[in-house]
């Protein structure tokens, strides 16, 4: 599986990307991935001359498609102005602008850091609806480091909630990918089990009865 961590930090070294490398570790610990990083500070100029021209560069290119392919995103911001900072809003505005599927059902870990605990509702009315409207499902838990939660009690424990709900969720949607195409049903050779003649499907003990839509209509139109 693939893990992408999209850091928007803007100084080195940066505790917003401190953060994303101890979410990717603890991921990787309960479930193994390839972890690559996108460090939107690199990208800063071709994401706006993507504004601009409506075309990514080829770096900006290459994190889109890596971004597209990942089984799971660690995505984290510092917080500006109680929000997320430009340029990560702007790095999923240009990537939605050229694929507005590239995040559909994917897990994403959402997270920020800032100098003070009082930006944390950040992770909910910010973030949530970032990604909510680009129809990633967001793991429940979010995880936000204020300044002086470095070395104190409960990030570790919020880290390890939070990289446990990535890495379940990166298992199931991994699961469904390497089962293979879904069938529309058993093959049968000979006689289909449950018919009999012509008098149409016969209903097993228990089973549904699907009747189809065309019938459905057909009978209100003669009431």
């Amino acid at each position: 599986m693939k893990l992408v961590v999209v850091s928007a930090g803007l100084s080195v070294p940066s505790s917003t990307r401190l953060l994303a490398d101890r979410l990717a570790a603890a991921t990787t610990g309960r479930t193994p991935a390839a972890v690559e990083v996108v460090e939107l500070r690199d990208l800063a100029v071709e994401i706006a001359h993507n504004f601009t021209n409506g075309f990514p560069g080829r770096a900006l290119g290459a994190a889109f498609e890596a971004v597209s392919a990942a089984d799971g995103l660690i995505v984290v911001t510092p917080v500006f102005s109680a929000s997320c900072s430009g340029l990560f809003k702007s790095f999923f505005d240009v990537l939605s602008a050229g694929d507005q599927e590239a995040l559909a059902g994917k897990p994403v870990l959402v997270a920020a850091t800032g100098g003070t605990a009082r930006h944390s509702m950040v992770l909910d009315h910010a973030l949530r609806p970032l990604f909510a409207y680009l129809r990633a499902v967001v793991v429940p838990t979010g995880v936000y480091a204020a300044s002086e939660d470095w070395g104190a009690e409960g990030l570790s424990e919020r880290i390890e909630r939070a990289a446990g709900e990535l890495a379940t969720l990166m298992g199931a949607v991994g699961g469904r990918a390497g089962a293979g195409p879904v069938s529309d049903g058993p093959a049968h050779h000979g006689p289909v089990a449950g018919r009999s003649g012509d008098a149409g499907p016969v209903r097993a003990a228990g089973a549904t009865t699907v009747i189809p839509f065309e019938e459905r209509l057909a009978a209100l139109r003669t009431r």
